[in-house]
């Protein structure tokens, strides 16, 4: 079993960076492709970017694609996802998760959820 924890969340201007964090417990987070996913209230959850389970291989929404970069440090049991010229439809609860399937866009496909964290970017 894996036990996600979001952090990096926060306020920021429009333009703006933030870098996510989720750090993973257990020793099998190499197994697992990982994923970010955003929330609005009332929305459904969307996947913004997935990585492998090497890092070698990554995939991005189309919204966030050129903007956002996602990474991972096995030796740390770390995903991170950079944000970058940040605009107010960014502004969202980031998860990450876990999962057997690389590039999967589905909330189905992720077994493990992290908790959440805000990110609110303001114009």
């Amino acid at each position: 079993q894996v036990q996600l924890v979001e952090s990096g969340g926060g306020l920021v201007q429009a333009g703006g960076s933030l870098r996510l964090s989720c750090a993973a417990s257990g020793r099998t987070f190499s197994t697992y492709a990982m994923g970010w996913f955003r929330q609005d209230p009332g929305k459904e959850r969307d996947n913004v970017a997935a990585i492998s389970r090497s890092g070698v291989n990554t995939f991005y929404g189309n919204s966030v694609k050129g903007r956002f970069t996602i990474s991972r440090d096995n030796a740390k049991n770390t995903v991170y996802l950079q944000m970058n010229s940040l605009n107010p439809d960014d502004t969202a609860v980031y998860y990450c998760a876990a999962g057997s399937t690389f590039g999967a866009t589905s909330m189905a496909r992720y077994d493990y959820w992290g908790q959440g964290t805000q990110v609110t970017v303001s114009s």
